[in-house]
Parts: structure tokens; C-alpha cells; sequence
């Protein structure tokens, strides 16, 4: 019981550590996501199927707002079923349904934070001059593993196994804005051994991109150029030759722009769902990642209005 938001909230430091957001931003979230969560417990409510009358049957433990807290700590923490159960007074099986049925409305939310940077806005002053020729908005590009269950069958075995990270991984794409560090696009979530350019493909982001906006990403996505004439990766090195010293100055350039994008990935990353080792079988990753997604976005808003 002691989880539940009219507890928590009078403890705003360890509500902001149990959630990642302050009670603020929860707040907002909460009435942001009311209407749909709403919208989605009548339909479930009213199915056709349904034996009981609408407003039959029991009563859920717990209310909207702390059904929403529960998930969000849920993302956050990644505390097995039964032991936040114990914490939120209810049962493995209820917290298993809550998250179920939040879920959905959070990654719905998730992608309602994300927009595409504006091509009209301004050309960021102080800009290396060695990427001069690279458009002055982009999206910054990269990706991260999680380690999963091994699965029984070796076929499904072979297809997950990372050989850069020595176990059996899934893959998610991240695109940021450059100069604001907030999440724009998120990828559905795919074995490891998919090569980070071949991701980029099938997610179709740079097609999506406005127009004048341009994509970067790190040395896994050498060959951008020939998919988007705005996007741009460092330059390797010539093979058996020397690397000229004007690459690595570009290089290092080009980092230092670039490294937004890891900084915001290590923000998601400290939601635990996406981070330990998942114990659910692969099933529903994309919705947690854009999910949590949506939670730093929301952190970097509230940020930049106060």
C-alpha cells in the first residue's frame, strides 16, 4: 500500500527516483492520459461478448491514477509482478492485468511526444566549420541491445544471438533532435544480428524526415548518404593507408555532435524494463521502449517550459 500515489506524492525525491519524473510531471502525464484510459475501460466494460451487464461485476483495487503509477514504476524499476503486488496491496494477477491495460494508453502517449525537428528553424550558431556541408538540422541515430531469455529453439536461438555483445539481444532504434536532445522516432524492436543500416531501412525514418532535415548516425550506418543526400556517418579509414588528418579532426567533430544521442539513450536506459535482462519473452518491447521514450520526452518538456 505504501506505492500508492497519496502516499508517494508527499515524498516528492523518492517518487521522482521510483518514476523518473517529478510529481508535476506525473501529474501532467495523468491528465493527459485520464481520457483515453477512460475511453478504453468502457469499451472493455461494453464489448459485445462481455456476459455482464455494463457496471457489473467487481470493482478494480485500484484507481486510474494509481494503475497508471503502478506502471509507470513498473517501467522504471522493473520489480517482478508479485513483489510490486505486495507493495501496491493487490495480486500478481491484478498488477499483470493493470500493466496489460496501461501499457497501450503509455506507448500511445509515447508517440504523441515525439515530433520531427522544424526545417525552418535557424542554423545552430557555433557549428564546426569542418561540417560546413552537412544540413544545420538533423536527427541523431544510433541503437541499443537488451539482453533476452535464450529461447528453447535453436533456429530462434541463432536469429537473437549478438556476436558484439556475447548473448542473445533485441534491438531498438532511437532518433533524436540534435539540438534539443528529444526522441523523435523509435523502432519496432528487432533481433540484434540486424545490422544497424539494414534497421534504418525497414524503419523508414529517413523517409519520413522534413524536408531539409538531415540523419547522422555513428560508423554502423556508413552508406547513409546513399539512402538520404542530407544524412552523413564519420569517414573510415582508407583501407591499408594511413587515416589523412583532416578525417580525424571531421571525426572528432562530427562526435561531438553526434554524442546527444547517447546522452538521451542513457537517460532511457535507466528505466530498468529496457535494461536488465527481459523476463517476458520478448513480448511487448516496442511498446516499452516507446513508452519509456515518451516519459523522457516528458522530462525534457517540462524541462524547457520552466
Amino acid at each position: 500500500m505504501m506505492m500508492k500515489y497519496v502516499y508517494l506524492k508527499q515524498h516528492p525525491q523518492v517518487f521522482k527516483k521510483m518514476t523518473g519524473l517529478s510529481v508535476e510531471e506525473f501529474d501532467d502525464l495523468y491528465e493527459e492520459v485520464l481520457p483515453p484510459f477512460r475511453q478504453l475501460e468502457e469499451e472493455r466494460l461494453d464489448r459485445p461478448d462481455r456476459q455482464r451487464d455494463f457496471g457489473g461485476g467487481r470493482k478494480a483495487s485500484l484507481g486510474p491514477r494509481d494503475q497508471i503509477l503502478m506502471a509507470v514504476i513498473w517501467l522504471r524499476l522493473y520489480p517482478t509482478q508479485d513483489v510490486l503486488g505486495y507493495f501496491f496491496g493487490v495480486s500478481q494477477a491484478v498488477v499483470s492485468n493493470y500493466i496489460a491495460h496501461t501499457l497501450p494508453i503509455l506507448e500511445q502517449a509515447g508517440r504523441d511526444t515525439m515530433r520531427m525537428p522544424d526545417p525552418g528553424r535557424k542554423r545552430r550558431p557555433g557549428l564546426s566549420e569542418l561540417l560546413e556541408a552537412m544540413p544545420g538540422i538533423m536527427v541523431v541515430i544510433d541503437s541499443f541491445e537488451q539482453k533476452v531469455q535464450r529461447p528453447p529453439d535453436k533456429e530462434e536461438q541463432k536469429r537473437y544471438y549478438s556476436g558484439k555483445k556475447k548473448q542473445h539481444t533485441l534491438k531498438s532504434q532511437v532518433a533524436v533532435d540534435e539540438e534539443t536532445g528529444m526522441i523523435v522516432d523509435v523502432s519496432d524492436s528487432v533481433p540484434a544480428p540486424t545490422a544497424d543500416l539494414k534497421l534504418l531501412k525497414q524503419s523508414g525514418l529517413l523517409t519520413r524526415l522534413p524536408e531539409g532535415v538531415g540523419g547522422m548516425g555513428d560508423l554502423a550506418y556508413t552508406g547513409i548518404d546513399a539512402l538520404h543526400p542530407l544524412s552523413a556517418a564519420p569517414r573510415r579509414k582508407p583501407r591499408g593507408k594511413d587515416r589523412p588528418p583532416q578525417d580525424r579532426l571531421y571525426n572528432t567533430a562530427f562526435s561531438q555532435r553526434r554524442i546527444i544521442v547517447e546522452n538521451t539513450i542513457g537517460r532511457m536506459r535507466r528505466y530498468q524494463s529496457i535494461t536488465q535482462a527481459d523476463r517476458h519473452h520478448r513480448q511487448l518491447h516496442t511498446p516499452r521502449v516507446v513508452a519509456i521514450a515518451g516519459l523522457v520526452n516528458r522530462q525534457f518538456l517540462h524541462r524547457f517550459v520552466h
